[in-house]
């Protein structure tokens, strides 16, 4: 459809009309115009899956039978791979899946930087590195919109934590704003060109950003050209002149009170009444109009989509292979080695998890851990199951209405512990003592530990990173009882690992991995898929090594400081030295691979660069390069390294390949905040391949100089 049509259809619609198209007319939709052949924009969570179906005014389950869909590993789970063929995977799935219900926009991916462990919405986010975020959301947000969906990325900008999320003012500089926490979003305009995006529920610079001006006008409209529709996050909108005047397009809400939202009567009467130019509103119609023709609403000619297909099963399988990281394989304890008895111990081994707030989907299935060994091992393995601990009650928090509940309810169900009664107590050393007895017994353990969905949850954050349940004293009685147990951890953000990570020979991680994870887990436990996933963020030692909490704030109070700046997560942990338990980008393999014959060419556009990688093992397995650049900082202090570039090759025992590799010339800048731009200040910058951030195998050294004609300019 031409501009001049889209134009024509909106002279042709009545002031209600424009109105009934930019708030929501239901939980989950918009109004249409019916006479001039204009339908609804349907919307759904989430970024794991497309949400039940809802009752249309309030947040009540329809109870129906058909919406049962695929569960997908969670975004944490996907940055694990590195593998941007995963995340395009994925969002294929989940675009064909929103599709298949019926549904124009799927509220996805959740890209909000990680700065601390205690966020409860890390697991719908990505990592710690706004490169890492970049490079996987924009072919995760390219599968969603082939499928003639329109990913949602959010929540733009700062939401980073839970705690007072609706009114929170996160008060972040300039460079930190640029360096970290807008770059995922730059890329999912400008690369990934998403067709929607949603606003956050906090302030920033004294403006909720739903209807922020910096960051929908200035930034996102105005340097990006975003062309797309602004949605805002449910219930965040909350002046009618700013949601107006500065950007928003659709205003959402959790009420069934739909033409009193800020943007339906109030803004009627404002547009009546002369206070707002009609010509306002006209522009937001005319955004999701033209949204509307790219997803082919108005032709009538479009995919139709697919959900609960064995080809999705199988892709969610692939990338929830990927998503396991081996933290830890001392005297290789794995691959498990063939016994008659094993023992699977923890509530994790056999817990589903396909929930967490808006995260939460009815799952036509879900594999746990303890059912994919057992359908991996048959019945030639006698798989023998003890709980060791039990989560408070059988309806944690993701509950139907949890909307309704106030945010307080939530943070006290979240952090309850137990009734403290001597039954209780009781039963809890009861399930010790019997996964003690049980590990003793057996030549083979794994001990399956972790959060869920009353931890990793959206609406409040963790208070520490301690495991809840009395896991600690469980671990301990399990390693006591047989020194070569496996530990794995599910969670969906880093936790404390201090009481075993030195005592445990061979510790696993996975986030919340999708419905095919517990067979994954399984594969990677027995040696049937090597591991490569790797730690899309630092488990430091203790939370207040984090510097969120040690220089900054969390979670603050009317306000929270972000005074680390742009030094959060392993930027920080590099810089100042400090030990971590397991560092950025860390993940073993069941081979070994060597680094050689590092080269780098300087071409007019940056720096292009190859290393040779061996597999010096006996096992197929997928290496992941790292590229880090680190400045000498002779003009500006600048972290000791940044992620830069990663490949992830897959090598036969024996072979050997070329990884080629460019770091444009941005990749050695900073944001100059006097300047208002970045720049690339002559300095010595260190290009480090290696494993991880903390795995460096090979360095070289490039020097730019300020009137470098390939480099040392603003760029």
């Amino acid at each position: 459809m031409t501009m001049q049509k889209i134009w024509d259809l909106i002279r042709e619609m009545t002031l209600e009309e424009k109105i009934g198209m930019i708030h929501g007319q239901g939980i989950f939709h918009t109004k249409g115009v019916e006479r001039l052949g204009i339908p609804p924009l349907w919307m759904s969570d989430g970024p794991m899956g497309v949400r039940k179906e809802l009752q249309d005014d309030n947040w009540a389950p329809k109870g129906t039978t058909d919406d049962y869909v695929s569960y997908l590993p969670s975004n944490t789970a996907i940055a694990c791979t590195w593998n941007r063929e995963r995340a395009a995977d994925m969002g294929c799935v989940l675009g064909q899946e929103a599709r298949g219900r019926g549904k124009d926009v799927i509220l996805a991916p959740g890209i909000n930087l990680i700065r601390s462990p205690l966020c409860g919405r890390n697991f719908e986010y990505m990592s710690e590195d706004p490169h890492l975020i970049s490079e996987m959301a924009v072919p995760l947000i390219r599968g969603i919109e082939e499928q003639d969906t329109a990913a949602c990325v959010k929540h733009f900008a700062l939401n980073n934590q839970e705690t007072r999320r609706l009114d929170v003012e996160a008060a972040v500089d300039e460079r930190a704003l640029r360096e970290l926490y807008l770059p995922g979003f730059e890329a999912a305009v400008k690369e990934g060109k998403t067709k929607t995006l949603m606003g956050a529920y906090n302030r920033f610079r004294g403006e909720h950003c739903c209807h922020n001006h910096y960051l929908l006008q200035d930034i996102l409209r105005g340097e990006w050209g975003f062309d797309g529709v602004v949605i805002s996050d449910w219930g965040g909108v909350h002046d009618t002149m700013q949601a107006a005047e500065n950007g928003l397009d659709i205003e959402m809400s959790v009420t069934s009170d739909f033409d009193q939202y800020c943007m339906a009567d109030p803004l009627a009467e404002r547009v009546r009444s002369g206070d707002i130019p009609e010509a306002l509103l006209d522009e937001k119609v005319k955004n999701i109009l033209v949204l509307m023709d790219r997803l082919h609403m108005l032709d009538g000619v479009r995919k139709r989509g697919s959900y609960n297909t064995r080809d999705h099963q199988e892709a969610i399988l692939k990338c929830a292979e990927e998503a396991i990281v081996l933290l830890k394989n001392e005297g290789g304890i794995l691959p498990l080695k063939p016994v008659k008895r094993l023992a699977v111990i923890g509530e994790n081994a056999g817990k589903m998890h396909s929930g967490g707030g808006s995260a939460a989907i009815k799952a036509l299935y879900e594999l746990t851990p303890l059912m994919g060994l057992k359908m991996e091992l048959g019945g030639a393995v006698s798989v023998e199951y003890a709980p060791g601990y039990q989560s408070d009650g059988e309806k944690s928090v993701e509950q139907e209405n949890w909307q309704a509940e106030s945010l307080e309810e939530r943070a006290y169900k979240a952090s309850y512990k137990g009734d403290g009664s001597d039954a209780a107590e009781k039963r809890r050393r009861e399930l010790i003592r019997e996964a003690a007895a049980l590990a003793e017994s057996c030549e083979n353990a794994v001990l399956f530990i972790g959060l869920n969905h009353e931890f990793d949850l959206e609406g409040c954050d963790r208070t520490d990173m301690k495991l809840p349940y009395g896991q600690e004293e469980l671990i301990s009685a399990v390693l006591d009882a047989n020194e070569n147990t496996v530990i794995a951890v599910t969670a969906g953000s880093p936790v404390d690992m201090e009481v075993f990570a030195d005592r445990a020979k061979a510790i696993v991680y996975s986030s919340y991995n999708g419905m095919e994870g517990g067979l994954a887990m399984a594969e990677v436990l027995l040696g049937r898929v090597n591991p490569s996933g790797r730690l899309p963020f630092t488990i430091p030692k203790r939370l207040e090594d984090c510097q969120a909490h040690s220089i900054g704030e969390f979670p603050g109070g009317d306000s929270v400081a972000y005074r680390e700046s742009v030094y959060v997560g392993y930027r920080y942990y590099e810089t100042e030295r400090k030990a971590v338990r397991y560092c950025f980008g860390h993940g073993l393999s069941y081979t070994e691979f060597s680094y050689g014959d590092l080269k780098l060419e300087r071409r007019e556009d940056g720096i292009y660069g190859t290393v040779t990688v061996r597999n010096c093992g006996s096992v197929a397995g997928a290496e992941v390069v790292e590229i880090y650049v680190g400045a000498a900082g002779k003009t500006v202090k600048r972290p000791a390294r940044e992620l830069k570039g990663f490949v992830k090759v897959h090598l036969q025992p024996g072979e050997e390949r070329a990884v080629d590799f460019r770091l444009p010339w941005k990749a050695f800048s900073y944001y100059n905040e006097e300047k208002m731009t970045f720049e690339v200040p002559e300095d010595e910058y260190s290009v480090c391949v290696g494993r991880s951030v903390g795995d460096v195998r090979l360095v070289q050294t490039v020097e730019i100089k300020e009137n470098d004609a390939l480099g040392g300019k603003s760029r």
